[in-house]
Formats: C-alpha cells, structure tokens, sequence
C-alpha cells in the first residue's frame, strides 16, 4: 500500500468516526467503533473495518444502517477531504478483536488448568 494511500485511510477513519458518531440519525446504527480504513493504491475503495458493541442482531443492523447511509456518508468525506473522487465505501466487520479475545479466554483456560 502506497504512502499516500495510508495517509488517506488514516484521514478517513478520523472524519468517519466523525460523521458516524454525530451525523447519522439512522436508529439501527448504533455504538460503531472505526478500528481501521484500509485504501486501495489507486484510491478506488476503502475498507471500513468497524466494531460495534451488542449481539449479532445488533451487529447485522448497524450494517445495514451504515449500508443504507453510504451515499451520504461518502459525500460528507468527499467534502471534508479533498479527492479528485471519493473512494467507495465498504463496511466490514474486524474480527480480529473477536479473534484475541478468543484467545485470551484460551490461554486463561490452558492457565487454570495447569494450576
């Protein structure tokens, strides 16, 4: 991933958590976390990595939600960073602190059980 694309993954996860926290009105979107943007070299699509807290209903109508809300919500990053085009949006679920958590119950498992 170019420089460039980094630098502008990391502007759009700050104007997201942003626009996410005060200008979505949607009721399905509820407390969403940006853990990361990832951004294609050529600045097509970015890879919105969220966390939201609440079971998997909740989880399943945020996105939904923020789906429903992409239009706007790209045009509000269109107009606080300035592109030549506005990058795609996709939202995707981070697993990855499911996945350590997951692990951490693990290890405290293998733990006790040695004890």
């Amino acid at each position: 991933m170019s420089l460039r694309a980094n630098r502008v993954g990391e502007q759009m996860k700050k104007e997201l958590s942003e626009i996410i926290s005060q200008k979505i009105k949607d009721p399905r979107v509820g407390f969403v976390t940006i853990t990361d943007v990832q951004v294609t070299g050529d600045l097509q699509q970015a890879k919105v990595y969220i966390t939201v807290l609440g079971d998997e209903h909740v989880r399943e109508e945020t996105l939904k939600g923020l789906s429903k809300a992409k239009g706007f919500i790209r045009s509000e990053i269109g107009q606080r960073i300035r592109l030549r085009k506005t990058p795609e949006l996709l939202f995707e679920f981070d697993e990855s602190i499911d996945y350590g958590n997951r692990i951490e119950t693990l290890l405290k498992e293998i733990d006790e059980q040695e004890r």
